[in-house]
């Protein structure tokens, strides 16, 4: 996998255009136009043709998205890519643990590519595998053993290998509900990362109080708890968040439904509890866009989800008013790291011969990984 420092490496030799290996240097794209950018992706997308494919996670922006083969969310296109045998290189413009799961999920003889590097998860870096082993021992100590991890997909590929080497399992946003309920009836606990507000919001939804619910922080000894409260907790959420949802706040959804009468709230369960609480509906992706999608004509809808989707509900569903529920910019900006300066750096290089910004798991890792992907699949 191309690493930071080569990159920073590579970006010594622009006066060529070449990096070494004859590979093309990405500055020589980012003075491009947008008319030539469009063009030659797209020139680059026939000249590779079925070797190829790209997969467009909702939040990427539009110019991007308009290349995209695939449409989906992150599981979603990992599953979709590995039923394309015919393709050699996914090209995943998204962020890093998308494509790590991608190529869990893919045959061996394709490669997954990743634009930019930089595109990761502040969710994601939330969970250390170092700090979920040390809240595992800790956990262990007290002597609660009967604990099953759950991780959100929204995750490093260590974090769910651990997750399977624990007889846990990943869930998404969608099929949560039904994973906590398969994992409560083999242990007495569930440990559920890196996001709380999912946790928790999926835990309400499945009957438990929050009185039955502790946060993790691991920057604590125990995370910040008491060994009784550990004890006596059904769910034991890790400190984390999505940096775009944790952005909606209970006053988004009062101030909406005061400017416009008759609104209604629709946000990502990723969202805190209390803007969940609040709103009229709420689920994964998938389920916001199909609803407004079944929406009838004159609805009003606020939703609370990231900037480039939502602004794409609005453009394609002008019959219904839609709206983003809070007034700020709420966007994923590492996904937006991904830009059609790097996505035909990734596709000219391709032609030419040269796999740049490789994403591969370690076998053991993706082994692992693997299992606990499987185990969900099995269980929803």
């Amino acid at each position: 996998m191309t690493t930071g420092t080569e990159m920073k490496e590579r970006a010594a030799e622009p006066a060529r255009g070449l990096e070494k290996g004859g590979v093309k240097a990405i500055e020589q794209y980012l003075t491009l136009g947008e008319a030539e950018l469009e063009e030659r992706i797209e020139e680059a997308k026939k000249k590779l043709g079925d070797r190829a494919v790209i997969l467009g996670h909702h939040y990427q922006r539009d110019d991007v998205i308009r290349h995209a083969d695939i449409v989906g969310d992150s599981f979603k296109l990992a599953q979709m890519a590995s039923r394309r045998p015919e393709a050699e290189y996914l090209i995943f413009c998204g962020v890093h643990f998308m494509a790590e799961s991608a190529d869990i999920l893919s045959a061996g003889h394709q490669r997954v590519i990743l634009p930019d590097l930089a595109a990761g998860c502040s969710m994601a870096d939330i969970a250390g595998l170092e700090q979920v082993e040390t809240a595992w021992e800790q956990l262990n100590d007290l002597g609660i053993t009967s604990v099953i991890p759950i991780t959100y997909m929204n995750s490093a590929a260590d974090i769910k290998a651990f997750c399977g080497r624990h007889d846990g399992v990943v869930c998404t946003s969608s099929n949560a509900v039904p994973l906590f309920d398969w994992a409560l009836k083999q242990r007495e606990k569930l440990f559920f990362f890196p996001d709380e507000h999912l946790g928790r919001n999926t835990g309400v939804r499945f009957g438990i109080p929050l009185d039955q619910m502790v946060v993790w922080d691991p920057r604590l000894e125990l995370g910040g708890n008491t060994p009784e409260q550990l004890k006596s907790a059904r769910i034991i959420l890790w400190k984390g968040f999505c940096s775009v949802h944790g952005r909606f706040l209970p006053r988004h959804v009062d101030e909406k439904r005061a400017e416009y009468p008759g609104i209604k709230s629709l946000v990502h369960p990723e969202c805190r509890y209390e803007v969940v609480a609040k709103s009229d509906l709420n689920g994964s992706t998938e389920f916001i866009i199909k609803t407004i999608e079944e929406a009838p004509a004159g609805s009003k809808w606020a939703v609370g989800t990231e900037l480039n989707l939502v602004n794409r509900l609005v453009n394609r569903h002008q019959d219904k008013m839609v709206t983003l529920l809070a007034p700020d910019l709420c966007m994923c900006a590492t996904m937006f790291r991904i830009a059609p300066e790097n996505l035909l750096w990734s596709l000219e290089n391709l032609v030419e011969g040269h796999v740049v910004n490789q994403i591969k798991v370690d076998d053991e890792t993706a082994l692992w990984a693997k299992v606990a992907l499987d185990r969900m699949l099995q269980i929803q």
